[in-house]
């Protein structure tokens, strides 16, 4: 007969205290759901609660009537896509160069690479840089250039990468592979969990900026999604941007709608990395 497995006291404490913090973690979101379909009176009037009463969803009308919210939702898929892939490749090949100690081109690398992490060149230099000489203004690879390589993020793949096995490595140089095929055909497959995590990070960064979107968009119809909400949440007057019904705009509502549809899809995002998360941090993590 099968035994039943005694609970430990540490245990019990460690689920009660795990979920106690999934509660706090959940509240906020559930209120800016539940504001989100509540009447704007009763939110000028009496705050968030945890039922929306009246019921109301007049804000989601209101987004998806006209064209704004579309077109910035477009415009964040595009710079998150993209943004993500370039970033996951130019990263890639870094940290590749860095961790097989090339002569002559690692190290200088490496002192490139980690230069970034402690002085940057500052917000006019970057403003230079991409309107007067790359001419990139209301261009969605404004956002992406200059959030295309992580220093940081950088420096985890290069321990990821000498992790790797180096007798599979040693074995596919003796079969006649050479370093673009190994890089390829073994040392990416082998790190699909960093691969994954590092991707996550692009992703949310990307998704979520909005203050190089403010430098260099000027055109209200290539807006993503966070300047959108960022203009809504400082200026109440950017309401009249969307579409006009005849009514005021439910100003409160339309902030947390805005701020539910924005969270939406980067949160869905993470169940499908969740898997990799663990493995991935711990596989680039630095040996002591």
């Amino acid at each position: 007969m099968k035994t039943r497995r005694r609970l430990e006291p540490f245990t019990v404490v460690s689920i009660i205290g795990v979920s106690f913090f999934m509660v706090l973690c959940v509240i906020p979101f559930w209120m800016i759901i539940s504001g989100s379909f509540t009447d704007e009176s009763k939110l000028a009037s009496t705050g968030y609660s945890f039922l929306p009463q009246p019921f109301s969803t007049a804000a989601y009308k209101m987004i998806f009537t006209g064209p704004a919210v579309l077109d910035a939702y477009f415009a964040s898929v595009f710079i998150t896509l993209v943004g993500t892939a370039l970033s996951l490749a130019f990263t890639s090949g870094i940290a590749w160069v860095i961790a097989r100690r090339l002569p002559l081109i690692s190290r200088p690398l490496a002192v490139l690479a980690y230069i970034p992490m402690l002085f940057s060149g500052g917000l006019v230099p970057l403003y230079l840089l991409v309107t007067q000489y790359l001419h990139l203004q209301n261009s969605y690879f404004a956002v992406i250039l200059p959030l295309l390589v992580a220093p940081f993020l950088v420096f985890i793949q290069v321990s990821a990468f000498r992790q790797l096995p180096e007798a599979i490595l040693e074995s596919a140089r003796i079969d006649g592979a050479g370093e673009m095929r190994i890089f390829f055909r073994i040392a990416l497959p082998l790190s699909k969990p960093i691969l994954a995590v590092i991707g996550l990070f692009y992703a949310v960064h990307y998704w979520n900026e909005w203050f190089t979107a403010l430098l260099f968009i000027s055109d209200v119809h290539r807006y993503p999604l966070p300047l959108v909400l960022q203009n809504l949440i400082s200026n109440v007057t950017f309401a009249q941007t969307l579409p006009n019904t005849g009514e005021s705009a439910p100003v409160y509502q339309l902030r947390l709608a805005l701020t539910a549809v924005t969270i939406g899809p980067i949160l869905l995002a993470y169940p499908f990395a969740q898997r990799y998360f663990v493995k991935g941090i711990t596989l680039g993590a630095t040996k002591g």
